[in-house]
């Protein structure tokens, strides 16, 4: 059974960091982009970020450059996202997806080009 696995969430204070995992299982990631996705309540769920295959592209939302790393490690079938300086609007449950192809190099934060899909994890930002 092909499934993806998101873990690391949690209650963390403003300015505090967290770090998600994304495992998979059933199948190998190293063929497959991966995106990382929120969705706080009432609102849609919207791209946050996306690594491809390689590891060679990545992709951020404006809303978290320069706070949030993408990153991926093949041999652990495992895809990361280092959530740093976060803030109260980071608050959301996050998703990570999978889309096998053949491009080393392709991403998307577009949710319609994604397969798989994990049950997600809550991410708090409260003080």
């Amino acid at each position: 059974q092909l499934q993806l696995v998101e873990s690391g969430g949690g209650l963390v204070q403003p300015g505090g960091a967290l770090r998600l995992s994304c495992a998979a299982s059933g199948f190998t990631l190293d063929s497959h982009a991966i995106g990382w996705f929120r969705q706080a309540p009432g609102k849609e769920r919207e791209g946050v970020s996306c690594i491809s295959s390689s590891g060679g592209s990545t992709t951020y939302a404006d809303s978290v450059k320069g706070r949030f790393t993408i990153s991926r490690d093949n041999a652990k079938n495992t895809v990361y996202l280092q959530m740093n300086s976060l803030k109260p609007e980071d608050t959301a449950v996050y998703y990570c997806a999978a889309r096998f192809l053949l491009s080393r190099s392709w991403c998307s934060m577009t949710r319609e080009q994604y397969s798989y899909w994990g049950q997600g994890t809550q991410v708090t930002v409260s003080s």
